[in-house]
């Protein structure tokens, strides 16, 4: 081996990752049984168990337990299993002669308790025959003659592989549970065989899986209904004066959001599948490369009108939730703003009222500081007159007393006023230093 640089640590899974699905290679007659089941974690972990009992009881060795794909012979049959994303996929598939494409079933081989066991929720059971067109004496040419081996119902088919083969089913659980598919080989190689085998199965599976959404759809329309109306109301309310209070229709269209949102989250996923698995049925009949068959249905023209119109109401609702959970946050947006401007008007309010508090507080304190003023005023002279007594008393003053008391009143009354402004400029912290 060339010496190459470090390789990326799951460069070989990821090569192999296209190898991971091989086609059978079918050489008709072959006739085939196959299971698509729904599963869950828990069940995903029994799977590989059950799996086990299977390959025990027929001596076949084991698959380890993390595999995505397994196919071997059982001897009565060779068994094919997929494992993807949401389900499980098994096939059962015998070679051999037969008259008749649909009786006695492949499933038949298989022990009944073991099949009953299997893990999972059954999403889709079908028969599939392969006919060989050179190799069958009373080969079917009429549309009657197909029709007779789906129970007389009525037939979806095509030339496919570009005319290398016909296939049919009639998209019907018949009695036994399963629904029926037939090829009629006329130029198909093995590998082709195989794979329009697994496309014509893979488009039943992925048209039910598609369908999953249906059910959830119809319900989730009348709960919108009621939604699209609610809101209606609300933000009628908030185009009227009178009526509920805006934090009262905030606190409803918060409800009614938190409602919409959880609905969104819950089937986001759901829906995404459908578009997904709907995708993929589109894919898988394009790669049939059906021709028409005169007076037959194609399989493109029954999923036109058959799944389409289920797929156009999954998206229609999936677009009406999220419509209407942006219609929801932007009324919710517009009255949360209007409640924000109210509290700001009511800020603005209040401010002016406490500024005009605090004018009046001033005025209040400047009158206090006056009265203060001339209180101190007559009791420092007071103190002056009494001094000026003392003095004149013990023959040190030659002025009459209250002259000097009335000289002092101006003289206190400055000093006492300029002290008293400068104690609030220190107060207030606007002395100059």
């Amino acid at each position: 081996m060339a010496n190459l640089p470090p390789a990326y640590p799951q460069r070989f899974l990821l090569h192999n990752e296209v190898h991971a699905r091989p086609f059978e290679a079918l050489h008709p007659p072959e006739r085939a049984s196959y299971l698509a089941l729904l599963v869950n974690e828990h069940e995903r972990m029994q799977e590989h168990a059950h799996l086990v009992r299977l390959c025990e009881q027929y001596g076949v060795k084991a698959p380890p337990a993390d595999i995505k794909h397994f196919s071997n012979n059982f001897g009565n049959f060779r068994l094919h299993l997929e494992r993807h994303t949401e389900f499980t996929r098994y096939q059962f598939i015998i070679k051999a002669d037969f008259t008749d494409p649909f009786a006695d079933p492949v499933i038949n081989r298989l022990p009944p308790e073991w099949v009953q066991a299997i893990p999972g929720q059954l999403m889709v059971a079908a028969h599939l025959a392969i006919l060989k067109a050179d190799a069958v004496k009373h080969l079917p040419t009429t549309v009657d003659d197909i029709v007779s081996y789906f129970e007389g119902n009525h037939i979806v088919g095509a030339h496919i592989g570009d005319g290398a083969a016909l296939a049919f089913t009639d998209f019907t659980i018949h009695e036994d549970g399963f629904s029926r598919f037939l090829i009629v080989d006329k130029s198909l190689y093995s590998r082709q065989c195989g794979r329009m085998m697994l496309r014509l199965l893979e488009i039943e599976t992925y048209r039910m899986m598609a369908f999953m959404a249906l059910p959830l759809a119809r319900d989730l329309i009348p709960v919108l209904a009621n939604a699209d109306k609610k809101l209606m109301t609300l933000t009628t309310a908030m185009t009227q004066e009178q009526g509920k209070k805006d934090e009262e229709l905030l606190e409803e269209l918060s409800q009614l959001a938190a409602m919409i949102e959880n609905i969104v989250s819950s089937t986001a996923y759901r829906f995404s599948a459908t578009e997904a698995y709907y995708e993929l049925v589109a894919r898988r009949i394009i790669e049939l490369r059906e021709v028409r068959i005169q007076g037959v249905q194609t399989f493109q023209e029954f999923m036109d009108r058959r799944l389409a119109p289920a797929i156009r109401t999954c998206e229609s609702v999936a677009q009406r939730q999220a419509e209407l959970s942006k219609r929801v946050n932007n009324a919710s947006q517009l009255l949360r703003t209007r409640v924000e401007i109210k509290h700001e008007e009511q800020n603005q309010a209040l401010l002016a009222s406490m500024d005009n508090r605090a004018h009046l507080q001033l005025r209040l304190q400047e009158t206090v500081e006056g009265l203060s003023v001339a209180a101190i005023t007559y009791y420092a002279v007071s103190l002056v007159g009494y001094i000026a007594k003392a003095l004149k008393s013990a023959d040190l003053l030659h002025v009459n007393p209250e002259i000097v008391m009335g000289v002092s009143i101006p003289i206190v009354a400055l000093f006492i006023a300029s002290g008293v402004k400068h104690l609030r400029k220190s107060v207030t912290g606007n002395t100059k230093h």
